[in-house]
């Protein structure tokens, strides 16, 4: 099967998953998410593999959604289109549809029969922090960073695993800052396996895949799906659920419209600097339009 954004190969029974659009530190394009997906599934359908490797190409793992052009275009309807320039009201099923869609193709990941190691340099921030964390192992370098930033407005994790891996008060404390912490901060507070120096990362991950290639895969499988329903029956598919539909609304409350509009008028990379740089955001925009 040819791909247009992701790259598949297999070398003795690891496969590897390469993010291919190193020009934009590989950000989630349309179509990347089913791509993915597809990919799981003929390592999971190929006999020959025993575990999955996901990993970027160039120097960083995912930058998130590619949103600039979203961002700058002019909305019909000021940040209510379901598109960029679509001048219909924001219909939240249909933005769930979509945005939901793109959830069950990350998952596919932490749902796969076969083991999943995201190895992580530069970045995996926003929609890219979403794909690594759902791998079974993160493999870090320890200088990467990985982080939501849209937590702060504009956006919401839709996988919600930032919670299944932390904890309420940690997956609290990287929610409501949405800052980004490097690779050996991610280790020690038990959001990723390990992190190592960038020049051992490849080493390790194959050393650590290598060990688990040796397992019979039905072992494997067995092991996995014991873990993932101990999760399951901790409600992840509703927390997915509501994650998705806030992940709309956050781009449709008040401050989500007032930066939209600021990608617009300064550009999408201003937007987010005067988002994530600690002043207060939209300042004045919700004390105007409700109170809490």
């Amino acid at each position: 099967m040819s791909f247009e954004h992701i790259h598949y190969e297999r070398q003795g029974r690891i496969a590897t998953i390469t993010l291919n659009r190193p020009d934009r530190l590989n950000a989630i394009a349309s179509g990347m998410p089913r791509e993915i997906a597809k990919a799981v599934e003929m390592a999971n359908d190929d006999d020959e593999v025993h575990v999955i490797v996901l990993t970027g190409a160039g120097r960083a793992f995912c930058a998130g959604y590619d949103l600039k052009d979203f961002a700058e275009a002019p909305a019909g309807n000021r940040g209510t289109g379901v598109a960029a320039g679509d001048s219909r009201p924001w219909d939240p099923m249909v933005d769930f549809n979509m945005m939901y869609a793109n959830t069950k193709d990350f998952m596919s990941l932490w749902r796969s029969h076969k083991p999943t190691v995201a190895k992580v340099r530069g970045f995996a921030v926003a929609g890219g922090s979403d794909i690594a964390l759902c791998c079974d192992m993160v493999v870090m370098a320890d200088d990467a960073k990985i982080g939501y930033p849209p937590a702060r407005v504009w956006g919401c994790p839709t996988t919600a695993m930032w919670v299944y891996r932390l904890g309420p008060e940690r997956a609290k404390r990287m929610l409501f800052t949405g800052d980004l912490v490097t690779g050996r901060e991610a280790a020690e507070m038990g959001l990723v396996l390990e992190a190592v120096p960038e020049a051992e990362l490849d080493a390790r991950v194959a050393a650590i895949a290598e060990r688990m290639a040796g397992v019979p895969r039905n072992q494997l499988m067995m092991q996995k799906l014991l873990v993932n329903q101990a999760y399951e029956n901790m409600g992840l598919q509703t927390t997915q659920m509501f994650a998705t539909l806030f992940d709309g609304i956050t781009r449709h409350s008040p401050e989500g419209v007032w930066f939209k509009q600021r990608a617009e008028e300064v550009g999408f990379q201003q937007a987010v600097k005067e988002r994530d740089g600690g002043a207060p955001i939209a300042e004045g925009v919700s004390r105007s339009t409700y109170k809490f």
